[in-house]
């Protein structure tokens, strides 16, 4: 299998207080298509600074981030962006939809960005509806829809560009165990499906098992499980 995401000496340390915060020593980690990687760990143990630091949404202290073979923090600001909206989906814990726009628009807006066409975008986004289930409620706004599918509306807008990388933040940090379980078995099926190489950061124990390693994070510093 392709690997699609290296990561070798990743460190960050915060230096805004009156003392450095180091979030993550030296992390190595290789993830491959069509593979679901689990990063676990206590609260202020890195995993979110992890995330950041893969998807390009902050900068590493020290190592380097390799998407397809791309140093990605050695791109300038377009191309990192081109990148985020190409390559890489995110889905986070809080859902992060517009409240204004129907179930359908929300998952469009990625495509927008994109200048993909207006028959093209409706095409995709009904079809990824359709994928999560919730082909019928295309046309809710996301206060009509419950959080279990608020998530899927955002991990059907997170695969909209047919991303080679899924980054998940605690997905289902917000749902009760069923329905978290149901939108853990969402992102499993997305990559055996897809190939799409996913990464959930989680405190649930369901994903463990259902994943082709395991990343703890321990004051900053990862212990992989293949």
């Amino acid at each position: 299998m392709a690997v699609i995401l290296e990561a070798r000496g990743l460190g960050k340390t915060y230096t805004t207080g009156p003392e450095p915060v180091v979030a993550l020593r030296d992390v190595d980690l290789t993830v491959e298509e069509g593979t679901l990687t689990v990063v676990k760990g206590r609260s202020g143990s890195g995993k979110t600074t992890l995330l950041n630091l893969l998807g390009g949404l902050d900068e590493p202290t020290t190592g380097t981030v390799l998407v397809e073979g791309v140093d990605i923090h050695e791109l300038s600001a377009n191309e990192l962006a081109e990148m985020r909206r190409k390559t890489i989906g995110f889905v986070f814990q809080t859902f992060g939809l517009l409240p204004i726009l129907t179930a359908a628009e929300n998952v469009e807006v990625p495509m927008r960005l994109a200048r993909i066409d207006h028959e093209a975008r409706r095409s995709r986004a009904t079809a990824l509806l359709e994928h999560v289930g919730l082909g019928g409620r295309a046309r809710h706004r996301p206060h009509e829809l419950s959080g279990g599918e608020q998530q899927r509306v955002a991990i059907a807008r997170a695969l909209a560009n047919q991303p080679k990388l899924l980054l998940a933040d605690e997905p289902t940090g917000q749902l009760d165990s069923r329905t978290g379980r149901t939108i853990i078995e969402l992102i499993l099926r997305v990559v055996r499906e897809e190939g799409v190489a996913a990464i959930v950061a989680t405190h649930d124990p369901t994903p463990m098992a259902l994943a082709d390693q395991v990343v703890e994070l321990s004051d900053g510093r990862a212990i992989v499980d293949a």
